[in-house]
């Protein structure tokens, strides 16, 4: 009987170093690890404590200010809050179950839908507005004499992230500065806009036409003839979405 006393005291022992242990790590902890440090007179005599339980009241009026002190899971009292209570009932989601009143909310806005005009256009027979902005196909202008705009400074091949445009040039007989190659792969072009921003005489902008596809990736090659023959083709329609925007650049 000795033996098995003195095993179940070293274990009560061992579990109170522990015990101790654990309630420097809380503070929370500290009520529960004072109780079981007091449930017997034992234990209470081996660690000094009083028989009185004035140290667990103390260690409860904290646990309750820390309590009352935090709004989001216990109220004024220091009650525990149910976040549900707010929320429906378990009838109410019974009969929005049984009864099907999601599905019924969203027939009737179909319903009323259904009467409405369409916001839908007949594409291609139909288009919508473009902004003088909207970036698409490329194009190089001319002036109206008919001289090319573009004078090689390479700004817009510099300036491309993609690095989709490339340059070559050479100096003309009156000392001019003209472009003999100009090539713009369209599958590497994002349509960032920066060469348009780039160019000091307006000689490549982005028209308003997104009606480009083709059948293979050679002809998204584009060079200087068709890029040229793409701003004799929309130049009117360049010009003035170029004027419109004239006061914000």
């Amino acid at each position: 009987m000795s033996f098995a006393r003195g095993r179940a005291f070293a274990a009560l022992h061992s579990s109170v170093r522990l015990l101790q242990a654990s309630s420097s790590t809380s503070a929370r902890s500290l009520p529960v690890t004072r109780r079981l440090l007091s449930t017997t007179a034992c234990i209470r005599q081996l660690h000094g404590l009083k028989a009185n339980n004035t140290d667990l009241e103390s260690d409860m009026k904290h646990l309750h200010h820390h309590r009352s002190h935090d709004p989001k899971l216990f109220d004024e009292a220091g009650r525990d809050l149910n976040p549900y209570r707010q929320g429906p009932s378990a009838v109410d989601k019974a009969v929005h179950l049984f009864f099907l009143t999601e599905i019924m909310r969203g027939m009737w806005i179909v319903l009323e839908n259904f009467f409405r005009q369409p916001y839908t256009i007949k594409y291609p027979f139909e288009k919508g507005p473009l902004s003088p902005r909207f970036r698409g196909e490329h194009a190089l202008r001319r002036y109206p004499s008919g001289e090319e705009r573009c004078i090689a400074c390479k700004l817009c091949e510099a300036i491309c992230p993609a690095q989709a445009i490339t340059i070559e040039s050479e100096t003309r007989l009156d000392g001019s500065r003209r472009t003999t190659k100009y090539d713009i792969d369209m599958t590497k072009c994002i349509y960032c806009g920066f060469c348009q921003e780039a160019c000091p005489v307006d000689a490549i902008v982005e028209t308003q036409n997104q009606e480009f596809a083709t059948e293979t990736r050679e002809e998204l090659l584009y060079n200087k003839e068709k890029l040229l023959m793409n701003g004799d083709r929309a130049e009117a329609e360049i010009a003035a979405n170029l004027y419109s925007e004239h006061v914000y650049r």
